[in-house]
């Protein structure tokens, strides 16, 4: 093999090479987001009041209502009034839940979007479409599997 051919070898080897290590710092990268970003969904939490003032929810951060508080005002109202002060204010929370996980999903799935699938540079590698379709859902905010 000439010089000229080792060279050119040498010099793709070295190309992959650092594509390859660009993929995995990425991938790191995106791994260290997303557990930030499932730490978020743990630990935050929306409060909302209803128009009246007569109910606060608070929500966590999958928009699951974790908390229902009633005003004084609240126990003197009519059943029908209170109950629709209370649907308005958990669809609000639930509503601010869900737009601030997705708004810090949004980073993440676009520099997701940017990263080939690993396979495509090691075929025993795992694929990332998995953790992709976790953030396609129609609508839903991203949230972890179920603890087994």
């Amino acid at each position: 093999m000439d010089r000229w051919k080792r060279e050119s070898l040498r010099s793709a080897d070295n190309g992959l090479r650092d594509q390859i290590e660009d993929t995995v710092d990425a991938y790191e990268r995106q791994q260290s987001e997303l557990a930030e970003l499932f730490h978020h969904l743990d630990t935050a939490r929306v409060q909302a009041d209803s128009a009246d003032k007569l109910v606060e929810i608070v929500a966590d951060g999958a928009g699951e209502i974790v908390e229902v508080r009633l005003t004084a005002a609240a126990m003197r109202t009519a059943p029908e009034r209170l109950g629709r002060s209370i649907v308005e204010a958990a669809r609000t929370a639930t509503r601010l839940a869900q737009q601030q996980t997705a708004a810090r999903a949004a980073a993440i799935t676009a520099g997701l979007e940017s990263l080939p699938d690993l396979p495509d540079l090691a075929s025993e590698a795992p694929s990332l479409h998995d953790i992709r379709a976790l953030f396609r859902r129609d609508g839903d905010p991203p949230c972890p599997a179920p603890a087994s």
